[in-house]
Order: C-alpha cells, then structure tokens, then sequence
C-alpha cells in the first residue's frame, strides 16, 4: 500500500505540473492587458501603463514569468500577490476555498442521502412504474444543464413564492440558519445531476448483484428478501457508487464554481470568474492549478475508502 501511495503521489505531480503550464499559456493568450484593466478607471499616460507592467513583472518573457509564478507555489505563497488587489493569494484562496467545498460536499450528501435509496427501490421494482418514474427524473437530471436550471428554479421561487436566496453569505459559524437558506437551493440544483448518476449506477449494480448465484443461495436458504438486499446487495452495489463519487467529485467541484457564481456565493467559481475579466493572471493560475491537485487528492482518498469498505481490494501489482 506505500508503494501504491508513492507511485500515485508521483503521478499527482506531473499531472499538475502540465495543468499550470495549460492554465498558465491559455490566460495569456486571452485578448486584454492586466495594466489597462487597472488604469481603467484614471486617468493615465502609456508611460504609466509601461511602468506598471514592468513593475508587475508583465514585460518579463513568459518562461521567466512561469518559473517565478511556479516557485513562489512550491515555497507556499500559492502564487504570490494578485495583480489587480495585490492581495496574498493564498488568503484569496483560503477565504474562497471553504464556500466552494461546502457546497460541493452538501450536493454530494444529498445525491448519496437520496440516490441510494432511489436506486435500491428503482431495482427492486425493476419495470414498474415507480422504476420508470425514478428513472425518468434521473435522466432529466443528466438532460438539464446546471446553468438553465438554476436560472428557471430562480424564477420560479421569485415567481411563485415571492422568495429569493439571502444576498449576503454567511458561514456556519456566523449565522447558521442564513448559511443554509443560501446554500440549500444551489445544493439541491448542483446535486440533481450527480444524484442521477448515483441512481443508475446504483440500480445496476443491485439488479445485477440480486442475480448471482450467493444471493439465490441465500434465499434458498430461508434468508428474507429484505435480509438478502441490507446484507449482500448493498454491501456490494454501493462499490462502483464510492468509484463514481470519486471520479465526480472533481466534475461537482466544477459544477459547484458554476452554480455559485450563478447564486453570487463568494467562493472560488465566482473569483475565478473575476481575475479572468481583470485578466489576473495569478489569481486565475494558482487557484485552478490548486483546484485541479485537490481533485486529484480526493479521487486518491477513494482509492483508499474504496479498500476500506472491500479488504478483498489490494494494491499489488498484480491487483491492476
């Protein structure tokens, strides 16, 4: 299992280096100038302009500039300073990071809290209407983009119920109640696609759990039906639904970034979007290189789970 941990370590390290160096190119070659966007609201010559990018390191050549961007994330500063704030980044990152991850989690307990459960009930009355009925939700659910949905759950709060998501967030800790009334409606619109996903996978693998030859034997041998499905079909089926929550899990931190700017959550969706029409090259950077090494570290944390809950799953060499 160390080895298997090192080699998965190693991997995370390339994977995210390419990331940056994607990242880092595409912002400079989006149309726009970062002193411009600074100036654009005084008065200033192009002497000025010049002076601040040169002071901003903008003139620097690219190769320059990626390696001082890279070292100052190896030595923590995650990038050093926004250009347009000249903020830390890493106090940027830390006061959005939170939001994003709250959000993504909330979706996800949701999806799992509601999904199972669905998928366990779509198959046990496979063919039946409720298991159309499941299965018809589950697909409009892969159907509707995120963006169109949280506009029309917008409107029809605001149009039929005269209510609308708190402007100001707040944390837990502030106000909790105001946190959730925020947070809830985004969690519910986020969690409508990844619930889909669990149901069908979940549903599959209880079909075809039920079918094999242990569960005919178990009820052979006077074991209930309800017995049968706690004891071996969930067991067993929710394995490939820990798998896909683990592969999602970074498309749900992506559909999370969107969803919250749709909402106006502070969190890093919402930044991002921000640097990007500031062209705030550092910003936009550092945190979707951070965003990209936190998706990769949870999909190694289910690796993992996903031994815990199976110890018949090893990491040798021979297990691949």
């Amino acid at each position: 299992m160390i080895r298997y941990l090192i080699r998965r370590l190693a991997l995370i390290v390339p994977t995210a280096l390419a990331a940056s160096v994607i990242v880092f190119f595409v912002m400079r070659a989006l149309p726009g100038d970062v002193a411009l966007a600074i100036l654009a609201d005084t008065p200033h010559t192009v002497e000025m302009r010049e002076a601040l990018r040169e002071e901003l390191g903008l003139n620097d050549p690219l190769a320059t500039q990626y390696a001082a961007w890279i070292r100052s994330m190896l030595i923590g500063e995650l990038g050093g300073r926004s250009l347009e704030t000249r903020e830390p980044i890493s106090e940027i990152f830390s006061r959005q990071l939170p939001v994003t991850l709250l959000l993504a989690m909330y979706a996800a307990g949701l999806s799992l809290a509601i999904g199972v459960p669905l998928g366990v009930i779509a198959a046990l009355r496979r063919g039946r209407r409720v298991d159309y009925t499941i299965r018809a939700v589950t697909l409009a659910g892969l159907s509707v983009p995120g963006v169109f949905a949280s506009l029309l759950v917008m409107w029809l709060l605001l149009r039929l119920f005269r209510w609308s998501s708190p402007i100001i967030y707040a944390t837990p800790r502030e106000d909790l109640g105001e946190h959730l009334a925020i947070m809830i409606v985004p969690a519910i619109i986020l969690s409508w696609e990844f619930l889909s996903h669990v149901v069908r996978v979940m549903r599959a693998g209880l079909v075809s759990i039920l079918e094999r030859e242990y569960v005919v034997t178990a009820r052979g041998k006077g074991l209930t039906e309800l017995a049968v499905v706690v004891k071996h079909g969930v067991p067993n089926a929710i394995l490939p639904v820990i798998t896909i929550t683990g592969v999602q899990f970074g498309t749900l931190i992506g559909g999370a970034m969107v969803v919250e700017t749709i909402f106006g959550l502070p969190g890093v969706g919402r930044g991002i979007v921000r640097a990007a029409l500031a062209r705030d090259y550092p910003v936009v950077q550092s945190i979707a290189t951070l965003v990209v090494i936190l998706s990769l570290g949870v999909n190694l944390f289910i690796d993992f789970a996903y031994a815990a809950i199976d110890p018949r799953i090893t990491f040798t060499r021979s297990s691949r």
